[in-house]
């Protein structure tokens, strides 16, 4: 029994320890998205805010502290994306490490062309207006590129063991994402310079990368909710303007953007922002399938 019990015990020396998974944390289902795509099965990925809420102001719920403080990376969005709420919930989490400037902490933001970026000062009488520029960037699928490649690194670097694995996911990331881009710019060429409304100034870059027109937002200022007076003074400069179609968020109210598509005989689609905002969004790609399916079928 004593000699059996030695070989046993022999045997567990030699086998191989399991491996923890990266912890990582989300401020966005779209990074969480990246993320997934880039980990596989050797990470663990959660996303704090959910794609049905208002990003700037998202429901910090008390759980998150307790995520924070056991994550082994947190990627949030920069660019004063989450300025409403992340801060406290950080200070909470007691984890140095994923703080802004620790070493686990990554901006998504790093590396991509900001559009907006305010000339001048700005203060609170501009609404919403954020100095470093536009924060909706991921909203450009090519911006998605960007943010998987900081991933990658920032995986290899906090599980060498698994780079190779991490590199060939973002390669095959990259690989797909060119065919798609293809695929959606020529879903998209025959409305090129259609006039848009939206609701905030969230699809901008979106319209930018597919060549759509944004002459306006139902909010008078980024943040500012619609009052009648600018309503009234927006349907005749979008019926002048020519506007075809409304773009609004799933969490944004709807009774005022009806209102303005029936006054202005536009179409009125309402698209997730982001990943998760709607059943049919459910990871990076088929996200921005359904916002180009959407907006041909409502064009065409």
């Amino acid at each position: 029994m004593k000699n059996i019990l030695v070989l046993f015990c022999t045997l567990l020396s030699f086998a191989p320890l399991a491996q923890a998974k990266l912890n990582v944390v989300a401020t966005m289902t779209d990074f969480a998205a990246i993320a997934q795509e880039i980990g596989g099965d050797k990470v663990s990925v959660t996303s704090l805010a959910k794609g049905t809420e208002d990003p700037h102001f998202a429901d910090a719920r008390p759980s998150f502290a307790s995520l924070l403080h056991k994550a082994d990376l947190l990627l949030e969005g920069g660019a004063e994306l989450e300025i409403g709420w992340l801060t406290p919930v950080l200070n909470n989490a007691r984890n140095a490490k994923i703080l802004p400037g620790g070493a686990n902490n990554l901006r998504m933001s790093s590396g991509v062309q900001l559009l907006e970026v305010p000339a001048g000062p700005i203060d609170r009488s501009m609404g919403d207006v954020h100095p470093l520029g536009n924060p909706h960037y991921y909203l450009d699928p090519a911006n998605g590129a960007i943010m998987a490649e900081h991933i990658t690194e920032a995986f290899c670097r906090l599980d060498a063991t698994n780079a190779e694995f991490y590199r060939e996911n973002f390669r095959r990331f990259k690989e797909r994402l060119e065919k798609k881009m293809t695929e959606w710019k020529e879903r998209l060429a025959p409305f090129r310079g259609t006039k848009v409304l939206t609701y905030h100034k969230s699809y901008e870059y979106f319209t930018e990368r597919f060549g759509l027109e944004v002459t306006g937002q139902l909010q008078p200022k980024p943040g500012i909710e619609p009052s009648p007076t600018h309503i009234n003074a927006l349907i005749p400069l979008a019926k002048e303007q020519g506007v075809k179609l409304i773009v609004i968020e799933p969490y944004r109210p709807r009774q005022k953007a009806d209102f303005v598509a029936k006054a202005i005989g536009a179409k009125l689609l309402v698209l997730p922002d982001r990943v998760g905002g709607n059943a049919e969004s459910t990871d990076f790609f088929n996200r921005f399938d359904y916002l180009v399916d959407q907006i041909a079928k409502a064009l065409k």
